[in-house]
């Protein structure tokens, strides 16, 4: 397949370096606003740059499009990508709100091209052999769910675009914690009532650095979690608990540590569980693993795992969230 990429910042990067694994496929073009970093990546990956995206899904060689752009106009280019006859990997948040979310579905739908949406945290090894653990009986009935993400942000957080309103759409529930919404209902199935509080604790912004959740889930799970723009230490912490013991996932690499598994079995007898643990100390590969995916998923013509509809649910979750902090009360999340 021959693929363009719009947005070349650093998620368009690691989009680039993913594709070069593939060598059944092509990079032919890529854009961004910033001219000098749409010519960077074009040089390193040999293929054509561009300012305007209209360029690149206009062309009829491209095949997909990878939109790694900012959330603001993830819709546009999404939908009309979708209406050129292109297959699109979207990243995450699919927009800044479900009304961006539903719009982007409807046009994959009515084009009969497969919408994705970027969540690649399931790829990574550890919560993917904890998902193959917890299908294989390992942990029995699963009770609850606790997870934290956070990291310290930067100098000059306050500037960027994700601080924004108007450019984000949301603070930190659209930015890391559409992942572990996503990752809840990877598990647990689709949640049904949630509970949060999104507030603004330290940086001077108009989106909210902290939000605090509990999810009440199918089949009678708890889910509970908080991300935040002032942990000050990279944090990434993922726990199942079941009938019979629980799974524990650390650390996603990089800056947030070795990727471990923990798989600790309940004694019928009680006392400290016995454990396993396991390492995963390889770089991240869940950018190969989710494209090698989502080429699968075309060339096979069926619905790629997390999809546009799975993209729509968390920001529906999103939503609901801001509700139940604005109003303080439970909130059903709105379905289409």
């Amino acid at each position: 397949m021959k693929v363009g990429i719009i947005g070349c910042g650093l998620i368009g990067r690691k989009r680039a370096r993913a594709l070069a694994s593939f060598p059944q496929d092509s990079l032919v073009g890529v854009c961004d606003v910033d001219e000098e970093r749409a010519a960077a990546l074009a040089k390193d990956f040999q293929c054509e740059s561009a300012t305007d995206w209209k360029r690149v899904i206009e062309r009829d060689d491209i095949d997909v499009v990878i939109n790694s752009s900012i959330n603001e106009v993830l819709e546009s280019i999404t939908v009309d990508a979708l209406r050129h006859g292109k297959h699109v990997l979207c990243e995450k948040p699919l927009g800044r709100n479900t009304a961006e979310a539903q719009h982007m579905v409807d046009a994959a739908q009515k084009s009969g091209k497969l919408l994705k949406t970027g969540f690649n945290h399931i790829f990574h090894p550890g919560l993917w052999k904890a998902k193959e653990f917890m299908d294989q009986g390992a942990i029995g009935k699963l009770i609850s769910i606790r997870a934290r993400y956070g990291h310290g942000s930067r100098p000059g957080m306050e500037k960027e675009w994700r601080s924004s309103k108007t450019q984000c759409g949301g603070g930190e529930l659209l930015d890391q914690g559409v992942h572990i919404i996503d990752l809840i209902r990877w598990y647990a199935g689709d949640i049904i009532q949630v509970f949060g509080r999104a507030e603004t604790k330290f940086w001077n912004v108009e989106v909210e650095d902290n939000a605090y959740a509990i999810l009440a889930c199918q089949n009678n799970v708890t889910a509970l979690f908080h991300v935040s723009w002032t942990n000050w230490k990279n944090i990434f912490s993922f726990e199942l608990f079941g009938t019979d013991g629980y799974l524990t996932i650390n650390g996603l690499g990089g800056s947030y540590g070795p990727e471990t598994l923990e798989w600790g079995k309940r004694k019928q007898e009680g006392g400290r569980p016995d454990s396993e643990s396991y390492e995963f100390p390889a770089s991240d590969g869940s950018w190969e693993l989710e494209w090698k995916e989502f080429r699968s998923a075309i060339a096979e013509n069926r619905q790629p795992l997390k999809n546009g509809i799975d993209g729509l649910r968390a920001n529906q979750v999103v939503e609901a969230l801001y509700e139940s902090s604005r109003l303080n009360i439970p909130v059903v999340p709105k379905r289409d």
